[in-house]
């Protein structure tokens, strides 16, 4: 793909570009049209999640026989990442790109057989919407800290607890709950697969952020739910080092996005400094905004060179933790940085919400929060020296 910012890229065969094309008009029909409306309502229709299947955007790593398309090349998830960041009703697309990247994983690498047939059609097909519920009121980047328990009760788990900054958490039907098991920080954890219809489980307030509008992102709670022990992924204790297997995908995911998104921002930046005028003459012909757009520009060539190495070694089964760690933060800082440059570039209409760049510049400050924050992610990269 050629973009008048990025220039060409290598990663990229034709039939990831071909993606690329339907991932773009399956934006443009399902996710533009509503995207005001989504935003007020604080989340999406569920059934962008069955269009999305149908459009074999959703579930498309499933294996075959559960009705995904059996691709585990990642660099269609990265296109579908892309194309869905760098849109401006990013924001409303975000819950799909979650399930597959993120949540998705889960169920096709740690489930047996049983578990497949009971869950993958049915998120295949849209019909059940995933989540992955880890951080809790009082535990964020420390998830050796979940208090969340589950207590062994004849053929099921007594579940009780609360998690709060779920995403897709109101849409969910089928939530990965990391609970103790045990006392041990690490080995007590465990994950089990809570029903939204479940007795006890409840849904508290969609809660209000300041970016991401049309993400909902809630309270869950867990009042003696009683979830049979055969919705336990994996082993009991073994949640712990599955979460941590599958950190490094969901941290490139995000560094992968962030770098989309900062195209998208600097492309409509460029449009729009071409056409608007200032002292009889445009924006973009002044020195401080060529200089500015040339400086941003370049990082971004130089950070998107950065990401497509990495996700080249993580479609070949090389990415390492700490490389992610220092994709994340390094890829979110960026975005949260060129976004802010280019809202001043727009002047006072950046500041309104009419114009993408406002949503832009709201939604990018999550970025270097959810899934490890800036701090957490450099305390790994200096760690691995040793420091």
């Amino acid at each position: 793909m050629a973009s008048p910012v990025i220039g060409e890229r290598t990663l990229y065969e034709d039939d990831h570009e071909l993606l690329r094309e339907t991932v773009r008009a399956f934006a443009d029909k399902h996710a533009a049209p509503h995207a005001e409306r989504w935003r007020e309502a604080g989340r999406v229709d569920r059934d962008l999640f069955e269009e999305a299947a149908r459009a074999g955007l959703l579930g498309f790593n499933i294996p075959e026989e559960y009705g995904g398309g059996g691709i585990t090349d990642f660099r269609f998830n990265a296109v579908i990442g892309e194309e869905f960041s760098r849109h401006p009703a990013s924001d409303g697309l975000a819950g799909v790109g979650l399930s597959n990247d993120i949540v998705v994983p889960y169920f096709t690498g740690l489930t047996d057989d049983a578990q497949k047939a009971r869950w993958l059609p049915g998120i295949a097909a849209g019909r059940l919407v995933v989540a992955v519920a880890m951080t809790e009121p009082g535990t964020g980047s420390d998830l050796a800290g979940i208090a969340t328990t589950a207590v062994r009760d004849g053929d099921d788990y007594l579940v009780n607890g609360s998690k709060v900054f779920i995403s897709n958490g109101q849409n969910a039907d089928l939530v990965v709950t990391a609970v103790r098991t045990g006392p041990d920080r690490h080995g007590g954890l465990s994950l089990l697969v809570v029903e939204a219809d479940s007795p006890g489980f409840t849904r508290g307030r969609n809660l209000r952020k300041v970016g991401l509008h049309a993400q909902d992102t809630s309270e869950l709670f867990f009042q003696d739910v009683r979830v049979p022990a055969t919705n336990l992924l994996g082993a009991e204790g073994s949640g712990f080092r599955a979460l941590m297997r599958n950190l490094p995908q969901e941290r490139i995911s995000i560094a992968a996005n962030a770098m989309a998104s900062v195209e998208g921002v600097l492309e409509r930046t460029v449009a729009y400094v071409r056409e608007r005028k200032a002292f009889g003459r445009s924006v973009g012909s002044f020195q401080n905004t060529r200089f500015q757009l040339a400086d941003m520009v370049t990082t971004a060539r130089v950070g998107r060179t950065y990401i497509d190495d990495l996700l080249a070694r993580h479609s070949r089964g090389a990415l390492s933790a700490v490389d992610a760690a220092a994709a994340k933060f390094w890829a979110t800082e960026a975005y949260v940085d060129i976004v802010g440059r280019c809202l001043q570039l727009h002047g006072a209409y950046g500041y309104m919400l009419e114009y993408p760049i406002a949503h832009d510049y709201l939604d990018s400050r999550i970025t270097t929060i959810y899934g490890g924050t800036t701090e957490i992610m450099k305390e790994i990269v200096a760690r691995d020296l040793g420091l």
